[in-house]
């Protein structure tokens, strides 16, 4: 009956671990329990909640409409903070926190940046981490101008969240060449492709500027042009393109653009939006709702946060004298009560064996001498069974005695043993309201144990023995306080251990920043004997051993304690072992942030399996100050298990293997070596020095619109507020952060795990000199580590077809090309001689590694090079791909493309221009309008009026008038300020027709005329041999 109950127990989690992943779950097509959390740092002001509330009920519209008639958001949960006035309506949290929020509402460290963004460091179709608003995103209507309406860009961040799409614009390369007609021309990246808009370039001075159509730098428009989009569509558009115009849904296979370079092709393998999110868990488990509207409206709970109640439930059993348990659980402890958890926190302390009992009830900490009264009540003997759930239920009753509730509470629960009565509390658990935090000691920790966390959305860690406390330590350092107020909370600037040889040194040096240094611990603990040790400052000033405080119930560790804020620079640890023989010996610091109003470095640590081919564990590290990311940092993961050698890597933020997007703050490192099933725990340590770390701007954000064309005329947006290099340098000098996480991997027992290179995602191609150049960063044998064993490059003319039929595609010789370690840059050069170019051609690559076991990577991302010669005159007013609309107004559009030069500040009105490539429309007015193209050169000041101009391409029509017009072109010179009068041209080809009247200087037209005959010729000659020089037709134009 025992093994019945048990297994229902594991059946029961199981079941619930597939389904919960975050609070959300979708019930009936509805999104419920989507938390949102406000900063205790944000000012009280209700209009943030109620604006939240009508952002969330206007986007469950949009999104209802958006995935068709299928998804909603029906119940919704605000965590309003401490730091605000209490309100009898708000209820009280159960297990909702800050740190687990969906959504946050905070300020940025830099002021007046306001984007909206998702944390999403994950693959595609894999979850984010959170949502992060602005207060003043969502108290400034001013800024609908630049991200749309709020509702709009809600579901952005949404799909982010929940379905792991990515953005289809790209802000490092807003335009592509485009060979979607028939020639190739320049597009905006965009999804789907064909928005119509203008290419503008514009100069900021102030609050003023000036815009001109863009130029082009080679193939593409000059740097800093944007693409300024019309707010009336033809055609439906992603919002994971562009939220801010109307008509958008999200891009199907049908209407994607797969030749966009944005990160949803490049992540997505080429999908759309629309397909990934039907391959998704939401999409299986729903169905679409038959009716025009959600079937509900969004329901809001408030809750606030209250003080931190904490009771620690520790596990005295026979099996905790073992490995020098019980002493490594006291010091470790100790730790946690005298240097984690925070000022104002709630704290009692209960053991259990075969039964459990309250050593000391829930208190108040609210000086150092609470913390110490505490301490004294911490076990020093191990004895008994192991009964967890003597433990669970002794601890709740204690928070609920002082407490009156249990909602909002936690409970640390450490314990190195089994007990297969556990299902016996499973219900109590799960409706306690309390979260369970879990510390799995050693190799024989029940394997249930991780499951009463995944319950109550508690921490899931785990330790393994070792010669010192330090690891156990380091695993109670990570306990804190989930309010969002890091001003308080402890911060690890380093945990060390370290076996020292008889007579040997151990020496180490800790950076303190100027983010940190309040309340700062230095400790250093050994397993057998008292070393020689003393600490200097970096002022000179040392501290030796009797400066230090060693507890009578506690020998084997040292503290010391450094009185107001501790000195910036680095502290240096010197540790002499003087015991007769080896000992362990270890050094842990930790500090707090030394100013509520500078945010403190921090590093957050997460393992999970990748969702993919052979789902292979990533470590992902998350260095950041406030929102912002820290980059240039040097992180290193070690990996512990009790059955085997720890394992170091070193984690990368370069777009590369494990990590998905490059410089975005995020380190990253599959791994590869681990050792069958069992518990892993993870330390990382990351450090930066000051010339090398700088800050960097979220990834994965709203788009901010630069301006829009309504009704006729073009608004340019005020600037994107951007980071001054002032801004960008983080001025921390050195910097120290240590994190720790862990993770439970069960692994096929009968073979060890064997991995393929991992897919190659940041491959480029240029031409040098007619050559073709590729470039990537190298994978592994094994996913990102060790070596690959060869390559395989294909190329083709048709993108998709390289990626659905790579082996079909054209081989690429590469055999002389032999593969770098990991991460190390790889370069490839291609000759172009076995390639038919002509103009207009484009040639897609993509490459596979292969392991020494002929093991394949996934194909990787699809890099292109063309050969391609813009259009030397600047784009046509309201080019929209062939048709430019009529009676526009730019007031004022300076024009300053200047093929070689054109001039500025012009004024254009009224202009009907219906370029279609070959034809230009009649009856079009232009005044006032100074061109200054100078194929060479062309003088300004120039008036036309009532020119129809029907080019066909070899007739021109009749009856044309032109007055006043200066024509100063000289391919090779044409003369100045001539002046034509009614001049009907009817060129048929070989003779223009009579009454024509040429009052000024007929020899310049008749020169341009016959030089346009000439290059026609010499073009249409090209043209019949098959291909096209390129060379030759850049001298020609």
């Amino acid at each position: 009956m025992e093994m019945i109950r048990s297994l229902i127990f594991l059946l029961s989690f199981r079941l619930l671990h597939v389904v919960k992943g975050s609070m959300v779950r979708l019930n009936e097509n509805g999104y419920e329990d989507l938390v949102v959390a406000i900063n205790p740092h944000v000012p009280e002001d209700p209009n943030i909640i109620l604006n939240m509330m009508n952002m969330i009920k206007n986007a469950s519209n949009y999104l209802f409409e958006m995935t068709k008639h299928r998804f909603f958001f029906k119940s919704v949960k605000i965590i309003i903070p401490k730091t605000w006035k209490k309100n009898t309506t708000y209820s009280r949290l159960k297990t909702e926190s800050y740190d687990k929020a969906d959504v946050i509402i905070a300020d940025h460290y830099i002021k007046h940046v306001d984007d909206p963004y998702t944390l999403q460091y994950r693959g595609c179709k894999e979850k984010g981490q959170y949502i992060h608003f602005t207060p003043n995103f969502l108290l400034n209507d001013n800024l609908t101008k630049v991200y749309g309406e709020k509702g709009h860009v809600f579901v952005h961040e949404w799909a982010h969240l929940r379905w792991g799409v990515f953005d289809e614009y790209s802000n490092d390369v807003p335009f592509y060449v485009s060979r979607n007609s028939k020639k190739a021309s320049v597009e905006a990246t965009s999804c789907p492709a064909g928005v119509t808009g203008r290419p503008i370039f514009v100069e900021y001075n102030g609050d003023k500027y000036e815009s001109r159509p863009c130029r082009y730098d080679g193939q593409l428009y000059e740097k800093g042009c944007v693409f300024i989009p019309y707010i009336r569509q033809n055609i439906s558009h992603s919002v994971m393109w562009m939220q801010n115009i109307p008509s958008i849904e999200f891009c199907d296979k049908n209407t994607h653009n797969s030749e966009a370079p944005n990160m949803q092709n490049k992540i997505c393998n080429y999908k759309s939006t629309w397909e990934v999110i039907m391959e998704s868990d939401d999409f299986r488990n729903s169905a679409v709702v038959n009716a025009s509207a959600p079937p509900s409206e969004t329901t809001f709970t408030l809750l606030q946060t209250q003080d931190r109640a904490v009771a620690l439930v520790l596990d005295v059993s026979a099996s905790m004298s073992e490995s020098d348990r019980i002493r490594h659980l006291h010091s470790a402890a100790e730790d946690f009560l005298l240097r984690v958890i925070e000022i104002g926190s709630w704290a009692g302390i209960v053991t259990f064996g075969s039964d459990a009992s309250e050593k000391a009830p829930l208190q108040q900490i609210t000086n150092d001498a609470a913390r110490e009264k505490l301490v004294l009540c911490l076990p020093t003997v191990a004895r008994g069974k192991t009964n967890i759930c003597a433990g669970i239920r002794k601890g709740l009753k204690l928070i609920a005695d002082k407490m009156t509730t249990t909602y909002g509470s936690e409970i640390v629960l450490l314990t190195d043993g089994e007990d297969r009565r556990m299902a016996a509390c499973l219900d109590l658990v799960k409706k306690c309201g309390a979260k369970i935090h879990t510390i799995a000691l050693g190799p024989d920790a029940a394997k249930e144990l991780e499951e009463f966390s995944k319950l109550t959305g508690g921490l899931m860690l785990s330790a393994t023995d070792g010669a010192t406390p330090s690891k156990l330590s380091r695993i109670f350092g990570v306990i804190t306080s989930g309010s969002g107020d890091i001003s308080e909370q402890s911060i690890q600037l380093e945990n060390k251990e370290l076996v020292v040889q008889r007579s040997g040194w151990m020496n180490a040096t800790v950076p303190v920043d100027r983010t940190v240094g309040n309340d700062t611990f230095f400790s250093i603990s050994w397993s057998q004997s008292q070393p020689f040790f003393f600490l200097r400052d970096p002022k000179g000033k040392e501290y030796g051993s009797s400066d230090f405080t060693i507890n009578n119930s506690n020998r084997k560790t040292a503290r010391l304690s450094i009185s107001g804020t501790a000195e910036v620079g680095d502290w240096q640890f010197c540790i002499k072992n003087v015991h007769t023989a080896t000992q362990g010996i270890s050094v842990t610091v930790t500090s707090r942030p030394a100013s509520s109003d500078v945010p403190p470095v921090r590093t957050a640590v997460h393992m999970s399996r990748a969702n993919g081919a052979f789902n292979p564990v990533v470590v992902y590290a998350e260095v950041s100050q406030g929102f912002l990311p820290v980059l240039g940092a040097t992180v290193i993961a070690t990996i512990e298990t009790d059955s085997a050698a720890a394992v170091t890597l070193e984690l990368l933020d370069n777009g590369a293997g494990a990590d998905t997007i490059k410089d975005d703050g995020i380190y990253s490192r599959y791994v590869t070596s681990l050792q069958g099933t069992g518990r892993y725990s993870v330390k990382v340590h990351a450090h930066g020095k000051n010339i090398t770390t700088r800050l960097g701007s979220r990834q994965n954000r709203a788009l901010y619109l630069p301006g829009y064309k309504e009704n006729g005329k073009i608004c340019i947006n005020a600037p994107r507020p951007k980071f001054t290099d002032k801004e960008a340098q983080a001025k921390l000098g050195s910097f120290s952060r240590i994190s720790t996480s862990s993770l439970v991997v069960n692994t096929r027992e009968d073979s060890a795990p064997v991995y393929p290179p991992c897919k190659i995602t940041d491959l480029h191609a240029r031409i040098e000199n007619n050559t073709i150049v590729l470039s990537w960063t190298a994978p592994g044998g094994d996913f990102d580590n060790g070596k690959a064993d060869r390559y395989i490059i294909k190329s083709s003319e048709n993108l998709l077809d390289l990626r659905n039929h790579f082996d079909r595609a054209t081989s690429v010789n590469c055999s002389n090309l032999i593969p770098k370690e990991a991460g190390r840059e790889e370069s490839f050069k291609i000759k172009t001689d076995n390639f038919v170019i002509e103009i207009d051609t484009i040639i897609y690559f993509a490459i596979r590694a292969v392991d020494h076991t002929k093991l394949i990577s996934e194909v990787s991302n699809i890099a292109q090079v063309t050969w391609f010669i813009p259009p030397k005159a600047s784009v046509p007013l309201n080019y929209d791909s062939n048709n430019d609309s009529t009676n526009s107004t730019v007031t004022p559009v300076p024009l300053n493309y200047e093929g070689n030069n054109d001039s500025t500040n012009s004024t254009v009105t009224a202009v009907r221009l219906n370029y279609d490539s070959n034809n230009y429309s009649a009856n079009s007015t232009v005044t006032a309008v100074p061109l200054n193209y100078d194929g060479n050169n062309d003088s300004t000041n120039s008036t036309v009026t009532a020119v129809p101009l029907n080019y066909e391409g070899s007739n021109d029509s009749t009856n044309s008038t032109v007055t006043a017009v200066p024509l100063n072109y000289d391919s090779n010179n044409d003369s100045a300020n001539c002046t034509v009068t009614a001049v009907p041209l009817n060129y048929d080809g070989n003779n223009d027709s009579a009454n024509s009247t040429v009052t000024v200087s007929i020899a310049a037209l008749c020169v341009a005329v016959v030089c346009t005959i000439v290059i026609s010729t010499l073009y249409a000659l090209q043209k019949q041999k098959g291909r096209l020089d390129i060379e030759t037709m850049q001298k020609l134009v």
